[in-house]
């Protein structure tokens, strides 16, 4: 490992956006001018465009540009109808989007624990959970690495319930040769600007290989109609904005590239920590055989995690913790009447999870950096 400076020389933000979008300034501000000049704002060609690219890209029929990830989990649950009187099972350990959505059409979030290694959905689980009253299943493709996903699929069919992947955090990743968000009714992704892929504000995707439901989310992110002034549903304002879908244009053909320098950096720390001898003290991040892992997020189990995160501050290392509290335990979700100790392993994962820089423009020296505060944290 190579030496790190010292600690007043070295800092290691969370997110360098600057040294990502900096390199493509000139090509942005071309195509925001190009906005610009077509008075074209709200849809148009640059989200045609986005939209046929991304499909190309991912291996999706169709794609559908939204204005959030958020939005995208909305419209495909409410393309497939889902309201009150339903469930959909989610994983109580995500972003709050995955069960809020559910709950905001008047479902019932059915919340299920998490593995303790992929920190995704336990199928065992899930499948525990299913009642008469299951709509759909949400598997979370968590800090990019795909859930299993082969057994999710045989057991929604068997059962005839829906899946909607939630792939915010995964484009581009990989289970077997299939990519997130094209193996089932569903992909829902965000281009929120922290993502591998980010826009210039919030973005979003739904993809789908069925040619009725790409045509029913369409129709829903406009209010429900296809036809100006003419309703088929009731839906809602969930457009993709022109500027937005310009921007992604542009850094969609480096995202291949920028998720290699994330894999680069990813095993560099594994390599480092384990030099170390830190990796009896972490959990490291784990992929299996069958999955090919983005990391939008590295991120470790780590004893006295609160106290380590306050020295990796003090060392101007930024770190982020993904998530501290699950769902069951979220005040605006009491009414589903849940208790602690009710899923062990997404507690568990909420008071130890630190996720670290990981970046694809980080450097060596800033990583030996980060590695170094750790190892002297843990032998103080």
């Amino acid at each position: 490992m190579p030496s790190a400076k010292s600690s007043s020389a070295v800092r290691v933000p969370l997110l360098d956006l600057a040294a990502q979008n900096g390199p493509l300034r000139d090509e942005i501000l071309a195509a925001v001018a190009r906005v610009a000049d077509s008075n074209r704002f709200i849809m148009g060609p640059e989200v045609e465009g986005l939209e046929r690219e991304l499909a190309a890209m991912l291996g999706a029929k169709h794609a559908v540009g939204v204005s959030s990830g958020t939005d995208a989990l909305l419209v495909a649950m409410m393309a497939l109808g889902i309201g009150a009187g339903d469930e959909v099972i989610t994983p109580t350990f995500s972003f709050f989007a995955t069960a809020g959505c559910v709950s905001r059409l008047g479902a019932t979030p059915k919340l299920v624990d998490i593995d303790p290694i992929t920190f995704n959905v336990n199928v065992a689980a899930v499948e525990r959970a299913i009642t008469p009253r299951t709509k759909a299943i949400v598997p979370v493709h968590l800090y990019g690495l795909c859930a299993d996903m082969e057994p999710l699929l045989v057991l929604a069919r068997r059962r005839g319930i829906a899946i909607v992947e939630d792939a915010a955090q995964s484009i581009g990743s990989k289970y077997g040769d299939r990519q997130a968000g094209t193996m089932g009714a569903f992909g829902c992704f965000s281009f929120f600007p922290s993502k591998n892929l980010g826009a210039f504000g919030d973005a979003g995707l739904v993809t789908t290989n069925d040619e009725g439901l790409a045509a029913r989310v369409k129709m829903l992110r406009n209010h429900g109609a296809s036809e100006r002034y003419f309703h088929k549903y009731i839906g809602g304002n969930f457009r993709l904005d022109a500027l937005q879908a310009a921007v992604l244009r542009v850094k969609a053909p480096h995202l291949a590239g920028w998720t290699e320098f994330r894999r680069r950096n990813a095993a560099r720390y594994d390599a480092m920590f384990r030099a170390a001898r830190l990796d009896d003290v972490l959990a490291l991040p784990y992929e299996p055989a069958n999955r090919y892992h983005i990391f939008n997020q590295y991120v470790v189990r780590a004893p006295k995690r609160d106290a380590l995160r306050a020295h990796l501050e003090a060392a101007g290392v930024a770190t982020e913790i993904y998530y501290p509290v699950p769902f069951h335990l979220q005040e605006c979700f009491a009414d589903l009447g849940h208790r602690r100790g009710d899923f062990p392993e997404a507690e568990s994962a909420a008071a130890e999870v630190l996720a670290l820089p990981i970046y694809g423009e980080l450097t060596e020296d800033q990583q030996a950096h980060v590695v170094q505060r750790i190892a002297e944290f843990y032998a103080a």
